[in-house]
């Protein structure tokens, strides 16, 4: 299950990073480039997926519990 996670979970985190980083400029920083906010989603995705996997893992429990 991770390994279809994962690109998701980084591809979600890459694109949050960016357009966080765009509205951040209002306070004076810096927006990242692609290629950064890319690298951060790399690094981002392997929690992000763990997180993800684990809420996955809850509903397949609470659905098996309800049937």
């Amino acid at each position: 299950m991770a390994a279809v996670l994962y690109p998701l979970a980084m591809g979600a985190a890459a694109v949050n990073l960016f357009f966080l980083f765009l509205m951040l400029q209002a306070v004076g920083l810096r927006s990242l480039t692609p290629i950064e906010a890319i690298v951060g989603g790399i690094v981002l995705g392997v929690p992000f997926t763990w997180i993800t996997g684990k809420w996955i893992h809850g509903l397949i429990v609470q659905a098996e519990d309800d049937a």
